[in-house]
């Protein structure tokens, strides 16, 4: 029986799919020349395995995994974003439309802010995580917000953080022109508690969450091989190592990483 009331079974399944889809070349398997496309750090990757106590096999890994992470914050962006478009009331726009805005939430029988009254209209900026604006982003983004309520006097506007520091629906102050600002309209709140707003069902980010798990697992079953990168970086250090005739295997690796940085310094 499907549990979450707000969306369908196959809208969401659907939208972790696409999801999924967008993860695109980083899914593409990893051989020794993508690995070093731009230019990893031999040193690093030394002390990493050493300090760390770990095989190469895992250090090779996991340099992998932080190449293909570095850009999946975008396709989890995708994720929170787009969730909203099968919401009732809720639309997201295309890029650069109505605003540049993420999310429009728009409630005919009004929408209460804390200690602000009611409007009709939400205006959404989403972030990943709480810390990734620095000031003069943050202050771009408020002078947004204020240019926007000086044309509509009926909404209020959002900065919501998918991973914020507390549970919150709180006036946003930051600072602009090295002054500090704020306005009872212009809100900072957790995807929890927007989650709660946009759907009257307060608990309903974490149902999401709960049956988030099992629907990825079923659509990557579904995608099957196609999402299966099939990495051979590690099987090509160790054919390079093979060539060296070092006194061990290990320090055969080692210089096999060493030209992947290195192998136009003197002496290598």
């Amino acid at each position: 029986m499907w549990k979450l009331d707000f969306i369908s079974e196959e809208d969401f399944r659907n939208h972790v799919c696409s999801t999924i889809e967008k993860y695109g070349e980083k899914l593409e398997s990893f051989d020794l020349k993508r690995f070093n496309k731009n230019l990893v750090d031999p040193i690093k990757l030394i002390f990493d395995k050493t300090v760390y106590q770990s095989s190469w096999e895992e250090i090779v890994s996991n340099e992998i995994f932080r190449q293909r992470d570095k850009s999946n914050n975008n396709d989890i962006g995708y994720f929170h974003q787009r969730m909203f478009q099968y919401i009732e009331n809720c639309r997201v726009p295309d890029n650069g439309k109505d605003g540049g805005w993420d999310v429009i939430y728009e409630n005919e029988n009004g929408i209460e802010i804390p200690g602000a009254g009611n409007v009709h209209t939400v205006y959404v900026e989403m972030k990943n995580k709480h810390n990734t604006m620095n000031s003069a982003s943050a202050g771009k983004t408020f002078i947004k917000m204020q240019n926007q309520l000086l044309k509509d006097d009926d909404c209020a506007c959002f900065l919501v953080e998918a991973i914020a520091q507390h549970s919150q629906n709180i006036k946003w102050e930051t600072t602009v022109d090295k002054q500090k600002v704020g306005h009872k309209l212009i809100r900072r709140v957790s995807i929890d508690q927007f989650y709660a707003l946009v759907t009257g069902q307060g608990d309903a980010f974490y149902q999401m969450c709960m049956i988030l798990p099992e629907v990825i697992q079923k659509a990557v079953d579904t995608l099957g091989n196609s999402i299966v990168p099939n990495d051979t970086v590690i099987d090509e250090l160790k054919t390079i190592a093979a060539q060296k005739h070092m006194e061990s295997d290990d320090l055969a690796i080692a210089m096999a990483v060493y030209m992947l940085g290195f192998g136009g310094y003197k002496g290598f």
